[in-house]
């Protein structure tokens, strides 16, 4: 059955991959299993902003431990449609990781360049165990060795997808599910 769309938005999409009850019950799962996992232990999670927000709020709702967040901006996109490959941190930690277990929790994986850079900087700075967690896993797209999630909602295809954070060029990021933009809505910018 197809979801009615009354957004404005929506006619710019075109076709819905994930509603936004699918996250949910993604992020139950990812929940009940990182709980269990961590049983005993105060992991911090760390959001890549920008666009890991909605997915990392509906998250730690299913968490049934002790837990702390904190965020890394970076930018490997510069609001394209590809990565650039060039990684470069907009704003950093400001919380102590030192001997922590962390969780890094993003919303896709694509390349895995820039977690493979955010994971390399982190263990340098001393964390005692680091995962990553990802609403989206796309393996098509990946072409680094080293940014391999424990935690996946789901797989992808090689798509281009915005909604629930994911954006192009700082737009969608609102749509409450996450919704396979019709093409002609970026490729008239290439």
């Amino acid at each position: 059955m197809t979801k009615k769309r009354i957004n404005p938005l929506d006619n710019d999409i075109q076709e819905i991959f994930l509603s936004h009850e699918d996250i949910v019950t993604i992020c139950a799962k990812l929940g009940k299993r990182i709980s269990k996992d961590y049983e005993g232990k105060t992991p911090l999670l760390i959001g890549l902003l920008r666009g890991c927000v909605p997915f990392l709020a509906e998250l730690i709702k299913h968490l049934t431990i002790h837990c702390e967040y904190d965020f890394l901006e970076v930018e490997s996109y510069f609001g394209g449609t590809v990565s650039t490959h060039a990684v470069t941190i907009k704003r950093d930690l400001t919380s102590d990781i030192v001997g922590r277990h962390l969780i890094i929790v993003d919303d896709i994986i694509d390349t895995g360049l820039t977690l493979k850079t955010i994971c390399k900087m982190l263990e340098d700075k001393g964390a005692a165990s680091i995962e990553i967690a990802t609403l989206l896993n796309k393996p098509a797209g990946r072409n680094v060795i080293g940014a391999d999630p424990k935690y996946i909602g789901t797989e992808i295809p090689n798509a281009f997808v915005v909604g629930f954070g994911l954006d192009y060029q700082q737009k969608y990021r609102n749509l409450p599910y996450i919704g396979i933009l019709k093409p002609h809505m970026y490729q008239k910018d290439k």
